[in-house]
């Protein structure tokens, strides 16, 4: 039974695995952030405002519950990097000192920090300097203010702020073309006539603290100097994602291991209760001197206990080794300083619970059964099975089969329970290897939906704050500019009922530079993804396709889920910025998209709505490659420009992410799906071959040559790997499905994408595994005892 006890132990080996790994990573991943956080005095709330003097700070600190308060200058600005054309911005950030009570302590890799007066010293991140291979006494040009300074690099570091490093309307991080940077308070408060005032300020909070009620608190005191809200940090970006992160490896923790270990459970079933049958008067015997049913039930247990032991000790071993190269792997994409992996005794401890659970449940009501039948009975041999005509007979089709064909379906059709648990098992594992090829195919179908069909321009340019329409000219009449369009945008809080939902209100031109809005660069889309345009809108099918020309808004489908609104229904809108009106908006339709969670309209209504000009935030441009390089470099030097983002580049970084996390993700899946399809299969066929030993061998006596006889045991598996393919397929669209549902977010929504390369690999790893078992059957066929068979009282 070694090469049985090897299949069950490495499906017991998976499920183990990824139950470690995936718990492993997590414990660790949260400790080595909550240590990070605390030992960098993370801040609890965070709150950005216009200008605000340094003598609020005392009322602030009096808000019942804040412990510390940090205030800080921050601005946007545009960098440039010799022998690097590419658009760069970055945050630049105030540093007061090394102080140890100062909030979001910098990590300092390497260098040293700034001292207090210097005016162009600066520690950057640690990703952005090493994307662009920079090094301590390394400098470079920033645009502070409508000027240009050159700043020297003494240091780089890394922020518990920026453990997701991102661009403001980013969603993945491009170390290329962003970046974080530090700098004395003194010179940077200066440069923006912030002496003596700050426009950024944070808080950390005693345990006993109402967070909701200090954040209104702050909100109110903050209001006069252009507060855009304050936020709790579990809505601070950077710790959104690795939250996200977490809760999606909590999800494959509970998932996959019940499925390895279901499986695994039935394998065990299977096999005891072959070997109780072989092993049926050699129990009797046992029982008429005197075993108990208790002793043959230890007996038997211990052959369990052996195999599930050995399977657990690898997938221990497994997942240890995945867990830790996995946690490795997370430090490297969030930007952690440090990753202590810990393996908890306690996941140990559950993981020999739970596989010797899955052990003891696949066998107990076998070996029950088997050790309470009475020995005289047991010691008579089986009942023969009772034949009767199967359904291809009773439809007269046995004349137009072989007589092997008609064996395996007599077979199939007399034994159908047995065959559905193998059809099932199998299945199961096709399912599994659907896990990682749909994975591949939703991030592909996101950036396809966000970048192609969505947002088509080439670049973005953010102003430093909102300026006419008149603006876009300037930048029209540049060389190669081909298609511009504007757009105003502000932070809101959105409410409906007692639900709401921080975001960006967006204004959006209907009528774009080549006339209609489905031609434009920036395109809404409905739920089948087809743009809408003021030529689709009909009042009748509001719901289903709004028309960004109409007054009202359209959100996000799953912002009108998370706030349980519909179409009709009347939107409450607290804008965060200017004048902050309160607004009565009603939602005219939703749209489709997988990032973020956003509210549109009209832009000339929204900028009634302000009760301002006719301003925009920032425009999107469609750009001649050939002179991309030049209007960068031009626009960089503009003094109201505060940013220009490269879309193509964005969608580079984010593929050079994603291979590696894909990549590892896929090999686990490959890995595992294959072990719990070779599990299966061969258990599958060394059973059969076991039970019908006596009679594949009395065919052979019969005059059967020995490719039949083959062709009878192989061919009747290889007619139940067929089935099970097709059935594996719709449980792996359901699993694909369930995981889609659990990693939803309001960061990002996962669409359900099965192209036929899924199935066909799924597939191809089935049969493979389905060849190899008969390649190791095959041997043990050329070695039936046709003399035995012979010699049968029977």
């Amino acid at each position: 039974m070694r090469l049985q006890a090897l299949a069950i132990g490495l499906v017991i080996a998976s499920g183990v695995a990824i139950f470690i790994m995936s718990l492993s990573t997590y414990d660790s991943l949260f400790e080595t952030r909550e240590r990070y956080y605390r030992d960098h005095h993370f801040a609890d709330v965070f709150a950005d405002l216009k200008r605000a003097p340094l003598s609020l700070v005392q009322r602030i600190q009096a808000i019942p519950g804040v412990q510390t308060v940090q205030t800080r200058v921050i601005s946007y600005v545009n960098l440039s990097l010799k022998d690097h054309s590419k658009p760069i911005s970055a945050h630049l950030i105030s540093l007061d000192s090394s102080a140890s009570d100062e909030l979001n302590q910098l990590y300092l890799r390497q260098g040293r920090f700034i001292e207090d007066m210097a005016s162009t010293e600066v520690i950057v991140s640690e990703e952005f300097a090493r994307a662009h291979r920079l090094s301590t006494g390394d400098t470079l040009s920033a645009t502070i203010n409508g000027h240009r300074k050159t700043l020297t690099l003494v240091g780089t570091g890394l922020s518990p702020e920026y453990i997701y490093q991102i661009a403001p309307g980013a969603m993945f991080p491009d170390y290329q073309s962003y970046g974080v940077l530090w700098m004395a308070r003194a010179p940077l408060a200066s440069a923006y006539d912030m002496q003596g005032a700050f426009n950024n300020v944070t808080l950390t909070l005693s345990k006993q603290a109402n967070t909701q009620a200090v954040i209104d608190r702050l909100d109110t005191l903050l209001k006069p100097y252009g507060g855009q809200g304050a936020y709790a940090r579990k809505d601070q970006l950077s710790n959104r994602f690795l939250s996200a992160e977490l809760g999606q490896l909590k999800v494959m923790a509970h998932v996959f291991p019940i499925i390895f270990l279901g499986v695994a459970t039935f394998l065990l079933n299977v096999v005891i209760r072959r070997l109780m049958a072989l092993e049926r008067q050699q129990i009797a015997v046992l029982k008429a001197f005197g075993y108990s049913s208790w002793a043959l039930a230890v007996h038997y247990s211990k052959l369990v206990v052996l195999m599930v032991s050995l399977g657990t000790l690898l997938g221990i071993a497994l997942g240890a080794w995945m867990g830790h190269a996995m946690s490795q792997l997370y430090m490297d994409i969030y930007s952690l300083p440090y990753m202590h992996y810990q393996l908890k005794p306690i996941l140990i401890v559950w993981a020999v619970f739970i596989s010797l659970g899955a052990a003891v449940i696949g066998t107990i009501m076998v070996v029950t059964r088997a050790a309470q039948q009475p020995p005289a009975q047991a010691m008579h041999g089986q009942t023969p099975t009772l034949y009767r005509a199967t359904l291809i007979e009773r439809l007269g089709l046995q004349n137009s089969l072989s007589q092997p064909t008609r064996m395996i379906f007599r077979h199939l059709e007399r034994r159908p329970f047995k065959a559905l648990l193998t059809v099932l098992g199998i299945s199961m594992a096709c399912a599994i290897m659907m896990v990682g090829g749909f994975q591949e195919g939703a991030i592909n179908k996101m950036i396809e939906v966000h970048y192609t069909l969505s947002q088509r321009e080439d670049f973005k340019v953010l102003y430093t704050e909102p300026s006419a329409t008149t603006s876009l000219h300037s930048i029209k009449s540049l060389q190669g500019v081909q298609q511009i369009e504007g757009f105003r945008s502000v932070m809101a809080k959105v409410e409906f009922a007692h639900r709401h939902y921080t975001t960006a209100l967006t204004g959006l031109e209907h009528n774009g530079d080549a006339g209609q809005h489905n031609m434009g660069l920036f395109r809404l889309l409905d739920q089948h993804l087809n743009p809408i345009t003021s030529k689709t809108f009909n009042p009748l099918e509001t719901l289903q396709t709004p028309a960004i020309s109409a007054t009202g808004v359209i959100i996000t489908d799953h912002l009108a889920a998370w706030l349980h609104i519909k179409p009709g229904d009347m939107l409450t809108v607290y804008v965060l910025e200017g004048r902050r009106p309160t607004l009565q908006i009603p939602v005219i339709g939703t749209i489709k998209e997988y990032l973020g969670l956003n509210v549109y309209l009209p832009r000339h209504h929204l900028n009634r709505l302000l009760r301002e000009g006719d301003v925009i935030s920032g425009a999107r441009l469609k750009v001649d490659s050939e002179h991309q390089a030049q209007l960068i470099q031009t626009l960089k030097g503009w003094p109201k420009i505060v940013s220009v983002t490269e879309q193509s580049s964005a969608i580079k970084a984010f593929y050079q992410t994603m291979d590696d996390t894909i990549l590892f993700f896929t090999f686990i899946t490959t890995l595992l799906g294959a072990s719990i399809a070779f599990g299966v299969i061969y258990n599958s066929l060394r059973i059969a071959l076991s039970e019908r030993q006596h009679e594949l061998a009395s065919l052979r006596v019969l005059g059967f040559y020995k490719h039949e006889v083959a062709y009878i045991l192989l061919g009747e598996h290889a007619l139940l790997t067929l089935l099970a393919i097709p059935l594996g397929f719709l449980i792996g669209v359901g699993l694909c499905h369930y995981l889609a549902m659990q990693f939803a977010s309001d960061l990002y929504r996962i669409p359900l994408v099965l192209d036929a390369q899924v199935y066909a690999f799924a597939a191809l790893v089935v049969i493979g595994s389905s060849l190899l078992s008969a390649l190791l059957i095959w041997r043990n066929l050329s070695q039936l005892d046709m003399v035995k068979a012979l010699k049968a009282n029977e």
